[in-house]
C-alpha cells in the first residue's frame, strides 16, 4: 500500500501505524507523482484529497481559483492517468473518487469548489464508459458535511471552524468514510458500487434563496 500527501510527520505515523509506503508529495505535481508511482501495479487508487474555499466569486481570491482546479480535479486526472494503462493490461482495477454533495446541488459561496466536484463526477462517469470492455471498477463517494480539518485550513481559524461548522451539527467521521470505501471495494468483483450518497442525519441538499 502507497500514501502520497504533503506532511511528512502524518505520513510518518500512517507508515509505522499502517506499514504503508510513504511518499511526501504534492499531488497537484503531476511529474513528482508520475516518478513516484508511475512503475508500480496499482489494482486501486482512492483519490481523497481536495480543498475548499466559501466566497462569492467576486470576492474570490485569484490564486484560489487555480488551486482548487489544481488539487481537486487536476491531480485526480493525472494520479488516474498514470495507474489505468497497468489496470487496462491487467484487466482489473478499482478507482475511488471522495466528490461531495456540492458537485450535484447548488451551495452558496462554492461556485469553484462545486464545479470542481461535479468535474470529477462527471470524469468518473466518462471514464466507466471509456474502460466498458474492462472489469476496471469506478466508485464515488458523495459526502455531505465530514468532520476534518477542511474547514479549518479553508478559515484559517480552527476554533472558529469548528463552532461554526461542527460543533452540534452532528456530522460525518473520517471512519465513516473509510467504511463506505471498503463497502465499495469489498463488494464482488461483478459488482461496482457506482456511486454512494451519505449525509449526516441531520443535513440536507436543495432548498431556496430568495433576496430581500
Amino acid at each position: 500500500m502507497h500514501a502520497i500527501a504533503r506532511r511528512t510527520e502524518r505520513l510518518k505515523e500512517l507508515s509505522e501505524r499502517t506499514g504503508c509506503i510513504a511518499h511526501a508529495l504534492d499531488i497537484t505535481d503531476a511529474e513528482s507523482c508520475r516518478k513516484a508511482i508511475g512503475d508500480l501495479d496499482v489494482d486501486i487508487l482512492v483519490n481523497n484529497a481536495g480543498a475548499s474555499h466559501n466566497a462569492r466569486l467576486y470576492d474570490y481570491p485569484f490564486e484560489k481559483i487555480d488551486q482548487l482546479i489544481d488539487l481537486n480535479f487536476r491531480a485526480v486526472a493525472h494520479l488516474t492517468r498514470c495507474v489505468l494503462p497497468g489496470m487496462m493490461s491487467r484487466n482489473k482495477g478499482h478507482v475511488v473518487i471522495v466528490s461531495s454533495m456540492a458537485g450535484h446541488y447548488p451551495m452558496l459561496g462554492s461556485a469553484m469548489y462545486s464545479a470542481t466536484k461535479a468535474a470529477v463526477s462527471q470524469f468518473l462517469d466518462v471514464m466507466r464508459l471509456d474502460t466498458n470492455e474492462s472489469r476496471i471498477r469506478w466508485t464515488e463517494i458523495v459526502p455531505g458535511r465530514v468532520a476534518t480539518e477542511a474547514f479549518a485550513v479553508s478559515s484559517g481559524d480552527a476554533k472558529l471552524a469548528k463552532e461554526k461548522f461542527l460543533d452540534g451539527k452532528e456530522p460525518l467521521q473520517p471512519a465513516d468514510m473509510a467504511d463506505m470505501i471498503m463497502f465499495a471495494l469489498s463488494a464482488p468483483p461483478h459488482v461496482n458500487i457506482s456511486r454512494i450518497d451519505a449525509y449526516p442525519t441531520r443535513q440536507a441538499s436543495g432548498g431556496f434563496v430568495y433576496s430581500e
